[in-house]
């Protein structure tokens, strides 16, 4: 009998993907109309140059094993005071945030000496006020505590600091569930089997007893494999195959999660 879910956080119950893409649309759309440059070609040059600015960095180790995206660093401030690679990563991620949009804008064809900090600027700015859940994220949180027994944990890779403001931005997320684990406060991030023996032990569960679901084949489903534990990946259609992760349901949308396990919990009933 399952008894507990795992939930991802981006990509699964926030829409995060769409918020980056906000972003960069207002962003860029607007440094088009000023300089006359495509927005396509501006974002495509800047995600480019903040991909390849991201890696030359020292944190940049720390940004794999935990799991933050190049994109997540160009808007958040990190910093945390408890982990020394954070606190670097704080330090410096002012000066990667300026670099990505210079290197960009410069490819571009851009050259104003004032248009890379604005548009650093802008682009944050634009993120925290683009939160998004998917559509079907509260009506599914709402209808496991109310018409069932499953237990809730929310099991997210980032910087405790950036994904406590993403909650922030959305706080009806929080109360659904018992413990929210965010792998900068652990240490190692999904797909490592650390984290998610850690989360087992947090409800007192065992792996029998819960299905992880999660967008990410590399993270969420791949740990869960790993870890011999049920899965329900939610396929936004990437395409992508990553060897060692078998998801135990596949489905298109949260709409399609209950009905996934409930047949799930079936087979172990």
């Amino acid at each position: 009998m399952k008894k507990a879910i795992f939930f991802d956080l981006d990509d699964t119950l926030l829409n995060d993907k769409k918020s980056i893409q906000t972003a960069f649309d207002v962003t860029c759309g607007e440094l088009e109309e000023q300089y006359g440059v495509d927005q396509q070609t501006i974002e495509k040059n800047v995600r480019e140059a903040a991909r390849n600015q991201y890696e030359t960095y020292d944190f940049f180790p720390v940004t794999v094993q935990i799991g933050i995206n190049p994109f997540e660093g160009l808007w958040g401030d990190f910093g945390d005071v408890h982990y020394e690679q954070f606190r670097e990563m704080g330090k410096y991620i002012g000066d990667y945030q300026l670099q990505s949009w210079t290197r960009g804008l410069l490819k571009s064809g851009i050259d104003a000496a004032e248009a890379p900090n604005w548009a650093k600027n802008r682009f944050r700015e634009v993120r925290r006020c683009s939160p998004f859940l998917y559509e079907e994220t509260m009506e599914l949180l709402e209808q496991l505590k109310n018409q069932t027994d499953y237990r809730l944990l929310l099991l997210t890779n980032g910087a405790p600091s950036l994904q406590l403001e993403k909650l922030k931005m959305t706080p009806e997320l929080v109360p659904y569930f018992e413990h929210i684990l965010i792998s900068g406060n652990f240490g190692f991030g999904k797909p490592n089997p650390a984290i998610f023996e850690h989360a087992l032990k947090l409800m007192g569960v065992s792996k029998e007893e819960v299905i992880m679901v999660g967008d990410n084949l590399s993270t969420d489903i791949l740990g869960a494999t790993r870890c011999e534990i049920d899965s329900i990946w939610i396929d936004h259609g990437d395409a992508k195959v990553v060897e060692g992760a078998v998801p135990t349901r596949t489905v298109q949308s949260l709409s399609e999660l209950s009905a996934a396990i409930e047949e799930l919990n079936k087979v172990y009933q």
